[in-house]
């Protein structure tokens, strides 16, 4: 059930934090943290045969916005230098079932008039929901990705509506099949929105 509205018809009340110019923050939930997007944006494994891309074994079903591109195409080419892009547009629907789905109901993310009044100058998207476009570029690797680590930098705010790219490079083989990459976010127009660096062990599809 979503939480009672304002008066004005926006979300309740609550307190804003403070967004530092450069936070760095270990995230290391992210299965947990995209079940909840999955849930909040009504999608599910079951049923979706029509939107399975055969060329994405990794992936349950893709959407045709979504837009993928990969360097490699076989889990035994993966190396330094490997890279995966993931592009999609982050819309006013799931900011707000990213809300509901997190609890995370701040103000700055969901009410115009308040946001207007704050350093940005209007409602910014999650930091969380624009890293987990991160979580899905890791995923469309070839192969069974498994989050080890990450840690990310928020450099600039992204816009409801746009249109974001997350790009993840291979910089180090691990061994073992662990991998160590840059990972990065963008809007498309040059500003680099979050960066940093994530390890993943990446198994053979079962």
């Amino acid at each position: 059930m979503s939480p009672p509205s304002a008066p004005d018809g926006g979300p309740p009340t609550i307190g804003v934090p403070g967004w530092g110019a450069v936070s760095r923050h270990a995230l290391n939930s992210y299965v947990e943290a995209n079940r909840a997007i999955l849930a909040g944006f009504g999608l599910d494994t079951a049923g979706e045969g029509d939107r399975h891309d055969s060329s994405l074994p990794e992936l349950a079903f893709v959407s045709p916005e979504w837009t993928t591109v990969r360097s490699v195409e076989s889990h035994d080419d993966l190396g330094v230098g490997e890279f995966v892009e993931f592009s999609k547009r982050i819309d006013e629907a799931e900011v707000r079932a990213f809300a509901e789905a997190s609890g995370d109901t701040n103000r700055l993310h969901l009410d115009e008039g308040f946001a207007a009044g704050t350093r940005f100058g209007g409602r910014i998207v999650h930091g969380t929901l624009v890293a987990g476009l991160i979580s899905a570029a890791l995923a469309r690797l070839p192969g069974l990705t498994i989050y080890l680590s990450e840690e990310l930098s928020f450099r600039a705010p992204a816009r409801v509506g746009s249109r974001l790219t997350a790009r993840c490079e291979i910089v180090e083989d691990l061994g073992g099949h662990r991998y160590r990459l840059t990972t990065e976010v963008g809007d498309g127009e040059g500003t680099v929105l979050i960066d940093g660096e994530a390890v993943v062990l990446v198994d053979e599809l079962p």
